[in-house]
């Protein structure tokens, strides 16, 4: 019997995948429990129509951390910090600093998708990589200046 996945079955199928499956797995196991849909002309009809759907979804996220992209890269943040001799600062500079000084320009990121290796510990502009999205990263200017 031929069935469209409702939900992840381990061993079987993932969601959205259509397999063959045996006839009394199906009746007696997987169709009860709304694991499964039979594959059925309208049920497919569904299934196409849905996929395009996630997909066109998932071009317009693509497209709008492009945009965001395009928008960060002409974009300088300036942060204020102590320091000491030699342009060292006192503390460091963290993602979570750099997203709140993004947020106060209306661009809100999580502070995990700055890629910062290691936290900023001196004066000067630094090229920070910011992921967007998992095809797209962004290069920020972060110039932080004595207080």
């Amino acid at each position: 019997m031929k069935v469209i996945f409702l939900k992840d079955v381990k061993g079987q199928g993932k969601k959205g995948q259509v397999k063959e499956v045996s006839e009394g797995y199906a009746t007696n196991f997987l169709l009860p429990r709304g694991l499964v849909r039979p594959a059925t002309d309208g049920n497919m009809k569904t299934l196409e129509n849905q996929n395009a759907a996630e997909q066109r979804r998932k071009e317009q996220e693509k497209e709008e951390a492009q945009q965001l992209g395009k928008k960060l890269e002409e974009m300088t943040v300036q942060l204020k910090a102590k320091a000491g001799e030699g342009g060292r600062l006192f503390g460091a500079i963290t993602s979570k600093q750099i997203a709140e000084a993004l947020a106060e320009h209306n661009v809100k990121i999580d502070k995990r998708k700055i890629e910062l290796e290691e936290p900023i510990r001196h004066l000067g502009v630094t090229q920070i990589t910011v992921k967007l999205h998992p095809e797209v990263k962004a290069t920020l200017k972060v110039q932080v200046t004595e207080e």
